[in-house]
């Protein structure tokens, strides 16, 4: 075995699990009406048949106050107990255990749904949902706590193998054990002891509920960061008055706050890997149960190393998996664990998703939240393609037209169902948009995307043909059954701009010359920047394109002054949990953001803009301008196509400039739009 310590079995009190790789908690969005679905089953099957050797469900709510996001499971309701069972049998199948998490989010939601309010330590209030909590009375603690008592009864009888207490980044537990948000007087508020007083009831009516075989544990946040709040050294404290109480198995572990810290839950690229090992490091020097260590584990390398230097006993491989669900497998018996689909920690299918009340998704794993439509069989493409095949029992030759995320997608797609494939990308590399997108600061793991794409496409034994443009000629040639155009977007020039300047050239510095570029060439005519020199980024979109340019500026000690149309700024990575680093890095910069506000004209190196709320008129004068605006789908080619009656599609930017997920998306269910098109040509 490649990896002998990830690959070895370890006990979590009875239950021995069969390698150390933990699918950990996180939200999924998968519940109706607040029961699990066939999507959660086909979902963690998925990750049990990879290889996992422990997973562990999405939080189950203990009480009718709980109710923070419209698909919450509840698992008060006996109800439950029929889809747990349905969960546990299809992980079983694989010997793989699975625990159930179970929590009260306490404060931390909303009486939207519950029409009730919400509980907590003591009446404080909460940023996102903004709405004070009650604070709980002695009668009231009875009540979590039975609701506690019930769910684990549920869970044990639904099958579970275990139970997980979240006391961690969403929690009410948490909150009376931070003295941010418990400020009690009583028994449950002042001293550190008494603030565990709560999870040590729990612990003690959980234990008894599901006795002494099932495992229990408990997971903790090592530091809020937030003012006021818990501290890394208060955590291992808790840790070791939770292994005095001898019921508990193990300890897993978490970071920030689910509202005031959410950046830090689940870190983007932005933050380096393995960055919160010090919270499971130091509770492993305190206690003697395992510990889980979490925070963006990419690749089992990194794994094995986190096992081999003692941060922790196990390890919580989340979007890893999502984004390839044999990741385990793939680490730990097949010889080269390179063909793993990495991660990007880009969280914009994921994390960002569920920001806005969707399924849980992933810009690369085209399956993932999807995986019951394949074992129902209803899938569309897979249903198509055997009436395709029943119908002429041959296949079609399709011209790729562009080597980015949607032509890679849809030549893996259709080489893999034995179309005859001929790829075509006009620059000498493969990537289109992505390979740009990757040069910005701190988005250089962007690129996995492509590396994935290129490994999977050297497994259908496809080349492409690199610099090659497909034209005329070269499509009269070919003469294909059809072409897939994706060839990307081009730059739509604003009113306001004459002519963009050549990113490749350099001006002298004393020239009145004001260089425009677009988003997309940013990068290579800010090379030529000087310290000191005025770069103003105008930016449409709110997406990455602008703010790592405004960010490559800085770095190479330019002033900044970013400007946008929109109330918020670059609102777009909100989801994806990098505005905060953001907004951080351009305060240390230096930079200025200007909001609601457009620009009206330039003159030599001064750009007018004008405050569209309020009317006013000012000038910036700037040596360099970035334009994040919109962009205009380069599809010439199916008009060249249609003059020579060959059948087009267009995919990716070709058809709509938007972002990675949908160039994946239809590059991946190209098949299916062929078959249409062939299914209408014959």
């Amino acid at each position: 075995m490649k990896y002998p310590l990830l690959g070895s079995s370890i006990k979590l009190g009875e239950v021995e699990v069969k390698n150390r790789i933990v699918f950990a908690a996180h939200l999924t969005n998968y519940a109706e009406e607040q029961m699990p679905s066939d999507r959660h089953v086909a979902y963690y099957r998925a990750r049990a048949r990879g290889g996992a050797g422990l997973i562990i469900t999405e939080e189950h709510s203990t009480h009718p106050t709980d109710w923070p996001y419209e698909k919450l499971i509840a698992g008060f309701r006996n109800e439950v107990i029929e889809g747990y069972r349905k969960i546990t049998d299809a992980v079983h199948e694989f010997n793989c255990k699975i625990f159930a998490q179970i929590n009260h989010n306490g404060g931390q939601g909303s009486g939207r749904y519950s029409g009730r309010e919400v509980w907590g330590p003591s009446p404080t209030i909460d940023p996102l949902f903004k709405e004070v909590a009650h604070e709980v009375d002695e009668a009231e603690i009875d009540e979590i706590i039975e609701g506690y008592i019930k769910v684990a009864t549920n869970v044990a009888a639904g099958g579970f193998d275990g139970v997980e207490l979240q006391c961690s980044h969403s929690s009410i537990v948490r909150a009376f054990l931070s003295s941010a948000t418990n400020h009690r007087s009583d028994s449950y508020g002042g001293s550190l002891e008494a603030r565990c007083h709560l999870l040590i009831r729990i612990i003690e009516g959980v234990r008894g509920a599901i006795g002494p075989e099932l495992a229990l544990g408990v997971r903790l946040c090592g530091d809020e960061l937030i003012e006021g709040g818990i501290t890394i050294d208060e955590t291992v404290e808790v840790a070791s008055i939770v292994e005095d109480t001898k019921m508990v198995d193990y300890i897993n572990t978490s970071i920030g706050v689910a509202t005031y810290s959410l950046y830090a839950i689940e870190a983007s690229m932005a933050v380096p890997p393995s960055y919160s090992l010090f919270i499971p490091n130091a509770i492993r020097q305190r206690v003697s149960i395992p510990v889980v260590g979490v925070g963006r584990f990419k690749d089992p390398l990194q794994c094995e190393k986190a096992l081999a230097n003692g941060d922790c006993d196990l390890i919580g491989v989340v979007r890893g998996q999502i984004a390839d669900p044999d990741f385990a497998r793939k680490a730990l018996y097949l010889e080269n664990s390179d063909s793993i689909r990495t991660c990007l920690s880009c969280n914009q299918e994921c994390v960002g998703r569920m920001g806005v009340n969707r399924w849980l998704g992933c810009i690369e794993n085209r399956s993932a939240g999807r995986e019951f439509l394949i074992e129902r069989g209803s899938s569309n493409q897979i249903r198509s393609l055997k009436k395709f095949d029943r119908r002429t029992n041959t296949k079609g030759k399709v011209a790729i037209a562009g080597g980015g995320p949607a032509g890679l997608a849809a030549t893996i797609a259709l080489a893999s169902q034995g179309y005859l494939v001929a790829p075509f990308e006009a620059s000498d590399e493969l990537g289109g948009a992505v390979t740009t997108a990757a040069k910005g600061p701190s988005r250089a793991e962007f690129y996995d995307l492509i590396r994935n794409l290129t490994r999977e496409l050297s497994e259908v034994n496809i080349s492409y043909n690199l610099g090659t443009t497909v034209d005329r000629a070269l499509l009269e040639e070919l003469s294909p059954d059809i072409l897939v155009v994706a060839t990307g977007s081009q730059k739509k020039k604003p009113y306001f701009v004459t002519n963009y300047s050549d990113p490749f050239a350099q001006i002298a510095p004393s020239t009145d010359e004001l260089r425009i570029f677009d988003s997309y060439e940013g990068f290579m005519g800010l090379k030529f920047v000087n310290e000191g020199d005025r770069v103003v980024v105008f930016d449409e979109v709110g997406f990455h394109d602008a703010t790592s340019n405004a960010l490559f500026a800085l770095e190479r000690g330019a002033k900044v002054t970013y400007v946008t149309p929109a109330l918020s700024p670059a609102s777009g990575i909100s989801l994806t949990l990098d505005l905060e680093w953001w907004r951080i890095k351009m305060a240390k910069g230096g930079a200025e953001i200007v909001k609601n506000t457009i620009i009206t004209g330039i003159e030599g190196k001064t750009i007018s803009t004008v405050n569209h709320i309020t009317g006013a008129q000012s000038q910036i004068t700037a040596d360099y301008l970035i334009l994040s605006t919109a962009r205009l789908p380069e599809c010439h080619l199916s008009d060249v196509a249609e003059a020579l009656s060959i059948a087009s599609l267009r995919i990716g930017d070709s058809l709509s400039p938007r972002r990675a997920h949908a160039a994946i998306i239809e590059g991946s269910d190209v098949v299916r739009e062929v078959e249409k098109r062939l299914w209408k040509e014959r």
